[in-house]
């Protein structure tokens, strides 16, 4: 491992229960990056964001962190209990360094809080419970709770599951910004063409990483092919690659046939 890398996992296979999930992926990230981990629903992508974090341990490989690195770490909203009964500032401070948690909180403690949602657009909703929110607001108050002890890499696993184009919209200008301001960002997700064509690194998994590099050479037929275990296509639009299944490209070329 190099200095310049916040996290460098190398050779990692994981097991469950005998069932390799994970084989000799490696992934290294470093300050600033912005990385996009894509690929069908158990393909270890998940896992592999909590080799990352730490909460995993590798049967075989290694992982290897930068001194004192902080991580922050967003789940699936689908996991969260959007009826336990806590306010979006009881929240945030359950991420209290050192994983202090108290009924009360300290007036620079509630300072700090007020400052990170400011920072992502939520102010003044620290009373509200996290139920009573819109699926983009809870999202940012995850991210709010992640980003409260300062980390230098942020986790994210499939942050635009489950909401709208236009949250979807603004959860990728936001990590967009926090990235521009240093902080680097790893995400997983299946949205190929609302966030991966986006990002300026993807990683291709399918148990192994079967590529990674800019969406431009990621994107193509043959990897997500062997990503996917389907035949996709590959169009360009706007300069960007847009990838469909291989019945819909059908439609698309047949269309614009008719139109010419």
């Amino acid at each position: 491992m190099t200095d310049r890398h916040l996290v460098e996992v190398s050779d990692a296979t994981v097991v469950y229960d005998r069932d390799p999930v994970l084989v000799h992926a490696d992934l290294a990230v470093s300050p600033g990056d912005f990385v996009g981990i894509v690929g069908p629903s158990g393909s270890g992508k998940t896992t592999l964001l909590r080799v990352v974090l730490g909460a995993v341990r590798p049967a075989a490989g290694t992982v290897t962190r930068a001194r004192r690195v902080r991580v922050g770490y967003v789940p699936q909203v689908e996991t969260v209990n959007w009826s336990f009964p806590i306010t979006v500032g009881e929240c945030v401070l359950m991420a209290r360094a050192g994983g202090r948690w108290a009924p009360w909180s300290t007036p620079s403690e509630r300072s700090e809080v007020a400052d990170v949602l400011d920072r992502l657009g939520i102010a003044g909703l620290e009373h509200r419970h996290i139920r009573a929110l819109s699926g983009g607001q809870q999202q940012r108050v995850f991210i709010a709770r992640a980003l409260l002890n300062r980390p230098q890499l942020l986790l994210m696993d499939e942050p635009t599951s489950g909401v709208d184009v236009r949250t979807r919209h603004d959860i990728l200008h936001l990590l967009s910004d926090l990235n521009a301001d240093g902080l680097a960002v790893v995400v997983t997700t299946h949205d190929l063409n609302g966030i991966a064509a986006h990002l300026p690194h993807l990683v291709c998994l399918n148990r192994e990483v079967i590529a990674q590099g800019p969406p431009e050479e990621v994107l193509t037929a043959d990897v997500l092919e062997r990503t996917y275990g389907a035949p996709m296509d590959v169009l360009e639009h706007g300069g960007m690659p847009v990838v469909v299944d291989r019945m819909s490209a059908s439609n698309v070329i047949r269309l614009r046939r008719r139109a010419q």
